[in-house]
């Protein structure tokens, strides 16, 4: 019986890959949310192969989204043959964004949907699709509420896509982002309730640049504001690369410094969210 799991499971996806690129084909000429993270860059891969130039992947350009990542998204498309665009998105002129609510992700999914809308319906698109997949349902996602508003269409999520399996197809297809690790936007790494603005997403992106920079892989710098004191920085990496912060504390507190922070803190306990 086990011998037949693998072969089984292979059916499996092969099975959702096709669904995935009929779904593809019926919402057809469409434009692709593409963020250069997993999900979007199989969707907009798969998109390619099914549709050709009947696919538009467009990339949202903002200062939560760090100058490296932008680039790395890019150099992605530009491997696999894919047109991107890039469209500016305004949402931290939104004070209900920039007041860093609970669902802040909402006003920014509704920011970018609103600018695809209107791309795809100068430009004679039928549809908009974005990257949720199956596993997301069991997370709250405040932009999913905006994606429904405005009939966006997540098509790994229609095919039953779940996470696993996307990084099974995207190692199939060779794409550079089947093993990368989530990266969500800067905007994330500052807790509720304070407020998000351009001076602390440019100091979080210098100081995880800096991370990246001693040779870290899984991180994240905390932007932490209490009682009107200056910004500092709690910064946590996998648990795997503790050992190499300790003998680098140091270098990472100069870093950080420079970025702006008045105090940095190590976290003992490591970073455990979610890395893939």
């Amino acid at each position: 019986m086990n011998d037949l799991a693998p072969a089984a499971n292979t059916a499996a996806i092969a099975a959702k890959r096709k669904q995935l690129r009929e779904i593809l084909a019926a919402h057809a000429p469409l434009v692709i949310a593409y963020s250069g993270g997993v999900d979007s860059t199989l969707l907009l891969a798969e998109a390619h192969r099914a549709l050709g130039g009947r696919a538009l992947g467009v990339i949202a350009d903002s200062p939560s989204l760090p100058r490296a990542a932008l680039a790395e998204a890019l150099a992605v498309a530009r491997s696999i043959g894919v047109p991107v665009e890039v469209v500016k998105t305004l949402e931290l002129e939104n004070p209900d964004y920039a007041a860093n609510p609970p669902n802040r992700c909402y006003f920014c999914k509704a920011e970018l949907f609103q600018r695809l809308d209107g791309l795809a319906r100068t430009r004679g698109y039928r549809a908009i699709a974005y990257g949720e997949n199956l596993d997301d349902l069991g997370h709250e996602r405040p932009g999913r509420v905006a994606a429904a508003e405005f009939q966006v269409i997540a098509p790994l999520r229609e095919a039953g896509l779940g996470k696993a399996e996307i990084r099974e197809l995207s190692r199939e297809l060779g794409l550079p982002t089947s093993e990368a690790p989530a990266q969500p936007c800067l905007s994330s790494r500052i807790p509720w309730g304070t407020p998000v603005t351009p001076d602390a997403l440019s100091m979080v992106e210098r100081g995880e640049e800096h991370l990246r920079a001693l040779g870290f892989h899984i991180f994240r710098v905390r932007h932490i504001v209490e009682n009107g004191q200056p910004p500092r920085a709690k910064v946590l990496v996998a648990p795997a690369e503790l050992a190499h912060a300790q003998s680098v504390a140091a270098e990472i507190e100069r870093g950080l410094s420079a970025a702006g922070y008045a105090a940095v803190e190590l976290d003992p306990t490591g970073y455990r969210g979610p890395s893939l």
